[in-house]
């Protein structure tokens, strides 16, 4: 029984040697296997990293870009409001001194208008009393001829009135 109790314990511990020498070789090429994967998945992440970086950098840039763009593009219609308002306020100060030039000379206009209104209405007033005189004379001489004419007639007939009582009327 001795010998069947070495050959049963020597079997399982040359196995056991067989094994891990076959383990170790196993485990020798799977460490090296794992070791190159996890180089490998290190280079794709550091690759993917790169590109990452790359894409942000170049996302950052054309976001930069389209930035610089919009602040152009707001600068130009802010230039362009900004001309366009100058541009409409001197307008509107040109006009204004042309209407305050307007303004002067309709006002020295209507200066002189109102100067020879009150002229011509002083001519007028001044017509309408000579009219008013004249025929106030006209009148009082058409007065005195008709005072004279009857006094004219008058004396006519007191003449003949003597003369009739005169003798040589009578004859």
């Amino acid at each position: 029984m001795k010998k069947r109790f070495y050959f049963i314990l020597s079997v399982p511990v040359i196995m056991l040697v067989v094994f891990s020498g076959v383990y170790w070789q196993f485990s020798k090429s799977s460490d090296e296997a794992e070791r190159l994967q996890k180089e490998k998945t290190a280079q794709i992440k550091m690759v993917e990293e790169q590109k990452k970086k790359d894409d942000e950098a170049k996302a950052r840039a054309d976001s930069e870009k389209r930035i610089a763009e919009r602040q152009a593009e707001e600068r130009k219609k802010e230039d362009e409001r900004i001309a366009k308002w100058e541009a409409e306020s001197k307008r509107i100060a040109d006009e204004g001194a042309q209407y305050g030039t307007q303004v002067a000379n309709n006002t020295k206009e209507v200066a002189d208008l109102t100067k020879e209104l009150a002229e011509l209405r002083a001519a007028k007033e001044a017509k309408t009393r000579e009219l008013l005189d004249t025929s106030t004379d006209a009148e009082l001489a058409t007065i005195a001829r008709r005072a004279a004419e009857l006094e004219v007639q008058r004396l006519t007939e007191m003449v003949a009135r003597k003369a009739a009582g005169t003798s040589l009327a009578k004859k």
